[in-house]
């Protein structure tokens, strides 16, 4: 009778969902605790804990692990592993230039795995500064464009300071200064914009 019970095929689904959800959780609890640890626990005042609270809601997690998350990140609680922020720079083959933002709770370790995945791809390790000149650091705000205006975004991110606007046929990319993207955030939810990253 195993075969015709409703639960014996349900459970099935169900556990692979559950898993598949527990994972997204953990990751998004991890970019919570991060953003935290970084640059603190107020989320009007740290554009990535805001941002990564905004996934963690949209994914329906439950607003008591976002809470735990934040405590745990800002140091309110134990339990959270001491992250650090890493840059490394290195030339890949052709001598193309890369800059490898890392963050690691064993900078050791780092080291040596950017060293052989570099080494591994026929790249290198560079010394600080032979690469960073060539890039310039910006933000970008990933929106969907199924059912977006396009003008209307370009508007609104344009005169809220947005430096640039790019249409990737399935997303749109507004490009802004590192010191604008929290301000062209704002002004894109204030006008009913829904957007998948901005970092």
């Amino acid at each position: 009778m195993s075969g015709h019970s409703k639960w014996a095929t349900t459970k099935h689904k169900k556990a692979a969902i559950d898993a598949k959800r527990g994972k997204l959780f953990a990751k998004l609890i991890k970019n919570i605790e991060i953003a935290a640890r970084l640059g603190g626990g107020d989320p009007d005042g740290n554009p990535s804990l805001y941002d990564a609270i905004y996934k963690a809601k949209k994914a329906s997690m439950p607003a008591d692990n976002i809470a735990r998350a934040v405590k745990r990140g800002a140091g309110d609680e134990d339990g959270a592993a001491n992250y650090e922020d890493i840059v490394y720079e290195g030339y890949a083959p052709a001598g193309v230039g890369l800059i490898i933002e890392c963050l690691t709770d064993n900078r050791n370790r780092a080291a040596a795995e950017v060293r052989s995945t570099l080494t591994k791809g026929n790249g290198s390790l560079a010394t600080s500064g032979s690469v960073s000149f060539n890039f310039e650091r910006k933000g970008q705000i990933v929106v969907p464009s199924e059912g977006v205006d396009f003008d209307k975004l370009f508007e609104t991110a344009a005169e809220a300071g947005a430096e640039d606007v790019t249409d990737d046929d399935e997303v749109y990319t507004v490009i802004t200064g590192p010191s604008d993207l929290f301000t062209v955030r704002k002004a894109l939810q204030d006008a009913g914009f829904d957007y998948d990253s901005a970092d």
